[in-house]
């Protein structure tokens, strides 16, 4: 996945080797994604949805600020809707939001994870953890990184929204894909992330508020991203 853009550039690396089980199955994952997306023919049955282009600015105290990557950065996305905002609180907290919404992955590119399609430029991943995050109703477990390159440190929060569900693994979000593939006729999906700097107050600071943005944002994405199927 993307980088920051101009502003910031994110670059997330694996810390460690995976092992020859995991690569088997990464392989074999993508395989037959690739496989039963090209060739079962169907016509998808994607909800209607609200363009990013009417994402607001304002969530809660946050206040946001539109940005813009380089059009390669799109071209490599291959996205068909996309939003990248810095917003900003009242006491000076800062978050830096990007969803990228794919109406289809049987036509079109296919999310990736950013652990593995984005090249190294010096950021480092330290830490990775999954994190419980409050919605409205329920919790949802996302993705947190720690990143860092030379004193600069950043905290990381992800996931895979896609048809109703809540996905922290690359490996159940291909098998998901599959699975609505064949059975709803759906392929849509966004991944969405978030970061937020680290300062002198530390990581446990940032995350805390990361994880508290998450928890408003959660429920305004569900009108620009389709729920389950009906």
């Amino acid at each position: 996945m993307p980088g920051n853009g101009k502003e910031q550039g994110i670059i997330m690396k694996p810390m460690l080797l995976p092992s020859a089980k995991r690569i088997f199955l990464a392989t074999f994952l993508l395989i037959m994604t690739f496989i039963l997306l090209k060739h079962v023919s169907y016509s998808e049955n994607v909800p209607p949805r609200k363009k990013f282009l009417t994402f607001p600015l304002q969530i809660g105290q946050w206040h946001g600020t539109i940005s813009y990557f380089d059009q390669s950065i799109y071209d490599e996305l291959g996205v068909d809707d996309s939003i990248l905002i810095s917003y900003s609180s009242p006491d000076k907290k800062q978050v830096q939001v990007y969803i990228g919404y794919y109406q289809s992955q049987k036509e079109g590119s296919v999310i990736h994870s950013p652990k593995n399609c984005m090249p190294g430029s010096g950021w480092e991943i330290t830490s990775t953890m999954t994190e419980e995050v409050k919605i409205p109703g329920s919790t949802v477990n996302l993705i947190q990184l720690v990143i860092k390159k030379g004193l600069d440190q950043q905290i990381v929060l992800y996931w895979f929204q896609e048809r109703g569900r809540y996905i922290r693994s690359e490996y159940w979000q291909k098998i998901y894909l599959v699975w609505d593939a064949i059975f709803h006729k759906r392929t849509d999906g966004a991944f969405i992330r978030l970061i937020a700097p680290v300062d002198r107050r530390g990581e446990k600071y940032a995350a805390g508020f990361l994880k508290s943005f998450a928890t408003e944002l959660i429920p305004v994405l569900n009108q620009y991203i389709p729920g389950e199927t009906k």
